[in-house]
């Protein structure tokens, strides 16, 4: 009875101090805010915020907004920055540059000419505090971009001229903000103190372009394991940021300059970024929104001064110029009055500079004793964060909506039909290649995808052990674990067969798969091939896409990617479909893919990539002479994917100087990550495969001939 007593008595002492309940009515609201906002139609975003009004002390005083909310707001809303730039399509941003700086200087420039306005004439404030209040309105922060990410669209054209705006105006607005800050410190502020602001911040921002590549290259490839990994991230984040407080701006440009900088090294597909994604959106960034919610006060606004009044009119004059500057960034560019709206709400929510200005603005004192920024507008700012953010998610919400419509609308029939038939298949067999054979996969297949991954492992049943049948099934599993951290969903095939290849290609037509990724043999003698026998059946006996691949290092490690082509390939059934591939894969892990091949063939190449993938940055070089490869050797470099464009024997681009090809990779690029495409064919070669008849003749080419005379002639002297 004591304890029960106790119990109630502690439930009535509100505000709740207990960090055990507080940690539990937090993520009962993350629980909950979803269901029940989705049941309204109501974006989830505002149902954190809303949840934050209510709990706080100024509504029900049911949580105090303690040192938890501090330290998970600010490590959220330093999290919201570091997606942003980590999500970020580089090529394409890259691409619109200018537009993202064109939107940049309006969505500045008009909310500070109308705020200065609109706090001088409707509010009577001085020149300063309207100049800091107007900072205050260009500023803005991607409160809606986790509805952007949800629906797949983070690396659109709109997306990327929003976010690269948003980069230019948050810094011009934090540069009033420290001008102004200066302005009233204690101390004199000379002329130095800015040419010394303006050199470190310089000096800060190379030092993290320039220097935490180097440090993430060698890491990944030192270190594999996931957590290491994810810790690792981590620390590069609140690095810049904490390095960005030191200099004397705000730490969010930190955050997001590192997102920018391992936008490269974490892979869209990845695990890692799933990983990344998870914590960010399931704790972090509501935690964030929730804090927000905990220090509005809506009653202020008819019980204080002229608080309805500033909050109305900040509510107006910040929406209003973001709309303005996104329509005129619509017109400037003749973009669809979609993109216009999701730029205007990602745009329009104000939190991170905003809060960061007001709290710095009320803490300053005039000469005469007021503050800078009163409680009015103290009070009134919080009051537009909210209402911002509601039409920021509304909006966002409506316009993703729209944009996706549209892009399913826009899609060809052939387009569809391609997507729909796409299958991967991966060959385990070797638990070192499973990383790499999965990372392949989720980087080639289209992005919309939603086919699952078939895992499969062959055990001949001429030489099957107890011990085998363990280590294959303990490859499965950690193929599934390696994808299912990735989001993708696997499905393990165990197989026994007379004949590995006959397993495969039979499993691959019982599954309907349209591509097979296998790993490359490791020779174990002077007489084995170097593909080895199972790869030479399985290359003749389907007419499948196969991927053979060997990688050196890490995916995401990978600089560059040099495709070497022969001639003829473009009249290739699947020449279309690895083109393609090839540039998504280059595309996400952010490095360029360079061309060589003949000056017919380059142009179907360079054709594709405009019309297929014109966000890929390409190199297009001239190969005139397949024997030629070997020029190839001063170009690959220890940190490049050398993908090597082959062709089954009696294909049209097949050449007898393919039968040179195992001997010279193995000679003169056996330090190099190794990718070899062996595209579709037409007709079926499975049809003269029965169950009947497993086994195939094994195709010897007339240089294997030769070398194993050589090897008999040697080995009887």
């Amino acid at each position: 009875m004591n304890d029960l007593f106790d119990l109630a008595s502690l439930g009535m002492n509100l505000p709740i101090t207990d960090p055990t309940w507080i940690f539990f009515l937090v993520l009962v609201i993350i629980l909950f805010a979803p269901i029940v906002m989705g049941k309204l139609h109501i974006p989830h975003i505002i149902g954190m915020i809303l949840a934050g009004v209510l709990i706080g002390e100024h509504g029900f005083n049911i949580l105090e907004r303690d040192s938890s909310f501090e330290l998970f707001g600010k490590v959220g809303l330093l999290y919201i920055m570091f997606l942003a730039g980590l999500e970020m399509d580089m090529d394409d941003f890259k691409k619109n540059q200018t537009k993202g700086l064109v939107f940049g200087l309006w969505t500045f420039l008009i909310p500070m000419g109308l705020g200065i306005a609109s706090s001088m004439y409707l509010l009577d404030f001085s020149l300063v505090t309207s100049v800091l209040l107007a900072s205050m309105y260009a500023s803005h922060t991607l409160i809606a971009y986790p509805i952007i990410s949800r629906y797949g669209l983070t690396r659109i054209r709109s997306v990327s001229i929003t976010i690269g705006g948003t980069a230019i105006t948050v810094v011009l607005a934090l540069a009033v903000l420290a001008v102004i800050g200066g302005m009233y410190k204690g101390e004199s502020v000379s002329s130095m103190y800015w040419i010394l602001l303006v050199a470190k911040v310089t000096a800060l921002c190379l030092l993290i372009v320039l220097g935490m590549p180097r440090l993430c290259r060698r890491f990944f490839r030192t270190y594999d394991d996931s957590v290491m990994q994810f810790v690792f991230v981590l620390s590069m984040v609140f690095l810049g940021a904490g390095l960005m407080e030191m200099v004397g701006m705000e730490g969010i440009l930190g955050a997001f300059l590192a997102g920018l900088v391992l936008n490269r090294f974490v892979p869209h597909t990845s695990s890692l970024m799933n990983r990344l994604e998870f914590v960010g959106n399931a704790l972090f960034i509501p935690y964030f929104l929730i804090g927000v919610g905990m220090i509005i006060d809506i009653r202020c606004m008819f019980t204080e001064g002229q608080a309805l009044k500033v909050a109305i009119v900040m509510t107006v004059v910040a929406t209003l110029s973001k709309k303005l500057a996104a329509v005129i960034t619509q017109k400037t560019f003749k973009m669809r009055k979609s993109e216009a709206s999701l730029i205007f709400g990602l745009s329009n929510a104000q939190a991170a500079a905003t809060l960061a200005a007001v709290l710095i603005g009320h803490e300053i004192f005039l000469p005469n004793g007021e503050r800078l920024l009163n409680d009015d507008v103290l009070n009134g700012t919080v009051v537009m964060i909210l209402f911002t953010c509601i039409i920021s998610s509304i909006v966002t919400e409506r316009a993703a909506k729209r944009i996706v419509a549209e892009e399913h609308t826009g899609e060809s029939e052939v387009d569809k039909k391609r997507k729909i038939q796409e299958k991967f298949m991966i060959s385990v067999a070797n638990p070192d290649t499973i990383q790499g054979l999965v990372d392949i996969a989720l980087m080639v297949k289209h992005p919309k995808q939603k086919n699952e991954l078939v895992a499969l492992s062959v055990i001949n049943d001429n030489n099957t052990s107890e011990a085998k049948e363990i280590k294959a099934k303990r490859n499965l599993e950690r193929t599934s674990m390696v994808a299912a951290a990735s989001d993708t969903p696997v499905r393990t095939v165990l197989r026994y067969d007379l004949n590995i290849a006959q397993g495969i290609i039979h499993t691959a037509r019982e599954n309907e798969i349209t591509d097979l990724i296998i790993g490359l043999h490791h020779k174990s003698s002077l007489l084995d091939s170097f593909f080895g026998t199972m790869t030479e059946n399985l290359l003749s006996a389907t007419h499948l896409q196969v991927m053979i691949a060997k990688f050196l290092i890490p995916v995401n490690t990978l600089r560059r990617i040099v495709v070497a082509i022969p001639a003829q390939a473009e009249f290739e059934a699947g020449f279309l479909k690895w083109v393609v591939q090839i540039c998504r894969f280059s595309r996400i892990l952010g490095c360029r893919a360079h061309f060589y091949g003949t000056e017919q063939t380059l142009a179907y190449v360079r054709r594709i990539v405009e019309h297929e993938e014109a966000s890929t940055a390409t190199v297009y070089s001239v190969l005139e002479d397949w024997d030629d490869l070997l020029l190839l050797t001063g170009q690959v470099s220890y940190d490049h994917l050398f993908v090597v464009v082959s062709a089954r024997k009696g294909s049209i681009s097949y050449q007898p100087s393919f039968e040179k090809l195992p001997n010279q990779i193995s000679r003169y690029f056996s330090n190099n990550s190794l990718l070899m495409i062996y595209p579709d064919q037409w007709g079926d070669a499975q049809e003269v495969m029965t169950f009947s008849e497993p086994r195939r003749v094994i195709t010897v080419s007339t240089y294997d001939n030769v070398i194993n005379r050589l090897y008999q002639w040697f080995k009887k002297e």
